[in-house]
């Protein structure tokens, strides 16, 4: 009786939400739509870092609406017969948990990304210091485009254009900065600015101030790859030690159990 009834209650449930699927969307992605009162405030920036203005963060809202209904769905079939306070309870923490996964994989994406860019900005700058020594700042921005790390192409691609455009203003510059918000990135790009304001006979002074610059954070970079790497080798040490004491305790138990 009771697989009667699941199956009947899945195949009503199905046809509901296959024919609504349409007027589920709208609903989801209405801008005075309710459930957007759960929509993390920070969802639409982490969705744009990822997949760039190609994809309209409503449309996956919507997707993570649906997938949490389902879950919640699929999890009430299997306790339809057994409707208890704690069977609800799971009900509930699985859409909470199917509802959160993408948002978080999303956080954790961006923290990588940002983390990329955190280290080879250092390295980029070293090389665009090289051109600026023999170019103007505007044609060693275009020259390094080539040798630049694939992760800063499009923020160097729009920045050469409105200069090229004859921004003159130091906004191209700190718009760089805001698309990539790393450590210093702000600082750097003031420095770029100003280096490229500077007159024939300022220029060595301006430069030598943003080598030092460009040095010190390609310091802060090899640091922080010395302690991350040390980081994972004490955590690998401590698995070990754990494994090895664990299966040490094992084999113990078990000869004092042979004993007995």
């Amino acid at each position: 009786m009771g697989f009667e009834v699941i199956a009947i209650a899945g195949l009503v449930l199905f046809v509901i939400i296959f024919n609504n699927k349409n007027q589920l969307q709208k609903f989801i992605i209405s801008s005075d739509s309710s459930v957007n009162f759960f929509r993390e405030k920070d969802y639409d920036f982490y969705v744009v870092a990822k997949y760039g203005n190609d994809v309209d963060p409503n449309i996956l809202y919507s997707k993570r609406i649906r997938m949490s209904l389902y879950a919640g769905l699929f999890i009430l079939l299997l306790f339809i017969t057994d409707l208890t306070i704690m069977n609800f309870l799971k009900i509930i923490g699985a859409v909470i948990i199917v509802y959160k996964l993408p948002y978080v994989s999303l956080k954790k994406s961006y923290k990588k990304y940002m983390s990329n860019v955190d280290s080879m900005l250092p390295y980029y700058l070293k090389g665009l210091e090289i051109l600026c020594q023999n170019y103007t700042v505007p044609v060693a921005l275009s020259k390094s485009i080539e040798d630049a790390p694939d992760i800063f192409k499009p923020g160097l691609k729009d920045m050469i254009s409105r200069i090229d455009a004859g921004d003159s203003s130091i906004d191209p510059y700190m718009d760089f900065a805001k698309r990539y918000p790393v450590k210093d990135s702000m600082r750097m790009m003031r420095l770029l600015y100003r280096l490229s304001l500077g007159a024939q006979e300022n220029k060595h002074e301006q430069l030598t101030l943003f080598s030092k610059s460009v040095s010190t954070l390609q310091n802060k970079a090899r640091e922080t790859r010395y302690k991350a790497r040390l980081d994972w080798m004490e955590r690998q040490t401590m698995v070990m030690l754990v494994v090895t004491g664990g299966g040490m305790l094992l084999v113990l138990m078990f000869s004092m159990l042979f004993m007995l």
